[in-house]
């Protein structure tokens, strides 16, 4: 069978693929089956229900098969009345159980996607903060908006609809041979097209849905990063490339798109010819045996009409196979989270001592390009630390590694002795906090904002974290203080308030190593310069690494490391380095003009 060819280009693959994979048959089914385990006895109900209801939709053929018999055989009294009051019950306990089979097919399905929805955001909220960061704002999305989108028609309906069409036409043919064996002849002619098309399709689907829905996320990536950028695309004036970029993604996307729709053209016509050669088949096969006096009219006329009754049943079994297959793809992109190795870490591995200590540590974020190279440091406890430079010399991401955020690809990143990249996150955490120019306000009480710091804190040890950070004055002006709702939707805060929220939790948090990544940028000069003064009384005794272009950061500091591509060049105390005339001294100078 020939017709479009997909599209050479597979945007599932190539520089452009996502750090998160796409989970493999093994797993996807796996997970399918661990929820039908979950919801096991509402579905055994469903096939019950529906049983009942495809067995009283038959009674009809039945009834209606003997009365044409009986006009064959020449009964004058044909017991219409009885017969109509068979018919009227059983449609009655048909309609009954139909809505049944609707409304726990309906809530079975909300309840299986609510399961994937949650699944799915624990598993990625587990995740290493790394492994999310380099996922991309694009691929992300595309999965927890597009993918959900996608998966809810097929578990609201899709997944119990194929269920019930499945029983039905199961039950249908098992009645067609228990009423006419011969016409099941007509049923097995026809199913070599079927089975044909079928093949033929579901080879090639998979591969095309799964390009497709790549293809989106490359789109959503590059939409995503343009609006990101915008400002900084304009300053350089790359709106022509990133236009050609969108361009270009839409166009691999759209061609993905045309491959499987013309995927179904071919599908489509081919059950309805499928259709037309069980009937045909039946009526043909049964017509003869009539003729040779093989099978009573009766029997062909009930035999007929349930071949009738199998084409809305197959049609629904094709129809949503064609809808499960979009939603296996996406499935398998939501349960790919699971495949992320899970470096849960060694819980018996625990730091004995405060020592923070970089050896010769090499990272990067792509395979062979190294960020850092060789860098070694060491920071005793209770050392504060600047780490200063130009935009892009890895002054950020030395910061995650000395959080343990990142591991190091060579070399190691040490707390007490022990190996950050071997501790369990929760431990980690314990130890290390990492506050960045990133931070978020959940909607909510402020209360409740503040407690994902430390679960068990009172409201007074609430407030004087507040009043570490300066926020307790406006804090208070709040209607309801505590309780008061902010974020969207709420009560909005500015900026500068949610990064004081923000550096309440790593108060509340009280950890004795704390990594600043440029976190006053938010504020005003003063302001800042007051808030780290505030800090500074409350981070007494602590370990604290500063990153920031605020070089009053670094005047501040026990002792600055000055990072330049991806290296060490300058330690020493704010007086050292400015006598030493280097790096840090040229800084220091264009800073104060």
């Amino acid at each position: 069978m020939i017709g479009v060819q997909p599209p050479a280009y597979d945007p599932a693959s190539g520089e452009h693929a996502t750090t998160l994979p796409v989970a493999g048959r093994a797993t996807v089914r796996g997970y399918v089956r661990e929820l039908m385990r979950r919801h096991r006895r509402p579905f055994l109900v469903l096939v019950a229900v529906n049983t009942v209801a495809v067995i009283a939709s038959m009674v009809g053929p039945y009834l209606l098969g003997r009365v044409v018999q009986d006009l064959a055989d020449g009964e004058r009294e044909l017991q219409l009345g009885r017969t109509v009051l068979l018919f009227s019950v059983a449609l009655a306990v048909q309609a009954f159980f139909v809505r049944m089979v609707r409304l726990r097919g309906a809530v079975l399905g909300e309840r299986m996607l609510a399961d994937l929805r949650e699944d799915f955001l624990v598993r990625a909220v587990g995740l290493p903060p790394g492994v999310l960061e380099r996922a991309g704002t694009g691929d992300l999305l595309a999965r927890i908006n597009t993918d959900v989108d996608r998966l809810s028609k097929a578990m609201r309906e899709a997944v119990p609809q194929m269920a019930i069409a499945v029983v039905w036409a199961g039950l249908l043919l098992a009645g067609i041979v228990l009423t006419a064996p011969p016409l099941g002849l007509g049923v097995l002619l026809a199913a070599p097209v079927l089975l044909l098309a079928c093949l033929w399709y579901f080879r090639r689907a998979p591969a095309g849905y799964r390009s497709e829905a790549a293809g989106y996320a490359s789109v959503a990536a590059a939409l995503a990063e343009t609006v990101d950028a915008g400002r900084t695309i304009e300053a350089h004036r790359l709106q022509a490339e990133r236009v050609a970029l969108s361009d270009l993604r839409v166009k691999q996307w759209t061609s993905w798109e045309r491959y499987t729709l013309w995927l179904r053209s071919v599908l489509i016509p081919a059950i309805n010819v499928y259709h037309a050669m069980i009937l045909c088949g039946v009526l043909l096969i049964g017509g003869s045996f009539v003729l040779q006096g093989w099978l009573s009219v009766g029997r062909l006329t009930t035999g007929a009409l349930l071949a009738q009754m199998m084409v809305e049943p197959v049609g629904m079994i094709l129809r949503w196979m064609d809808e499960l297959q979009v939603a296996q793809v996406s499935l398998a992109r939501l349960v790919g989270v699971r495949e992320v190795e899970d470096d849960a870490g060694d819980a018996s591995v625990v730091p004995e001592g405060r020592d923070l200590a970089a050896e010769t540590v090499r990272f990067g974020y792509l395979a062979d390009t190294d960020v850092l190279h060789d860098v070694s440091l060491r920071v005793p406890p209770g050392t504060r630390m600047a780490l200063v430079g130009p935009s892009g010399a890895g002054k950020s991401t030395l910061g995650r590694l000395l959080a343990g955020i990142y591991a190091p690809r060579r070399g190691e990143v040490t707390l007490g002795g022990a190996e950050l990249a071997r501790m369990t996150a929760e431990r980690v955490r314990e130890q290390v906090a990492l506050v960045n120019q990133e931070h978020h306000v959940f909607v909510g009480p402020l209360r409740d904002n503040l407690l994902l710091a430390r679960t068990d804190a009172t409201d007074a040890e609430l407030w004087a974290a507040l009043a570490a950070v300066d926020a307790d004055e406006w804090a208070r002006t709040l209607p309801g203080g505590l309780d008061c709702e902010v974020g969207s939707g709420a009560v909005s805060v500015s900026p500068a308030q949610a990064q004081q929220i923000a550096l309440a939790r790593l108060v509340l948090a009280d950890p004795h190593t704390l990594v600043l990544d440029e976190a006053t940028s938010l504020l005003d000069p003063r302001a800042a310069r007051h808030l780290e003064r505030s800090l500074g009384r409350v981070l007494e005794g602590r370990t604290v690494i500063a990153i920031a272009h605020r070089l009053h950061t670094a005047h501040d500091a026990d002792v600055i490391a000055v990072v330049e591509d991806g290296r060490i060049s300058e330690l020493g105390s704010h007086d050292e380095l400015v006598a030493a005339g280097g790096a840090y001294a040229a800084l220091w100078r264009s800073w104060h003009g």
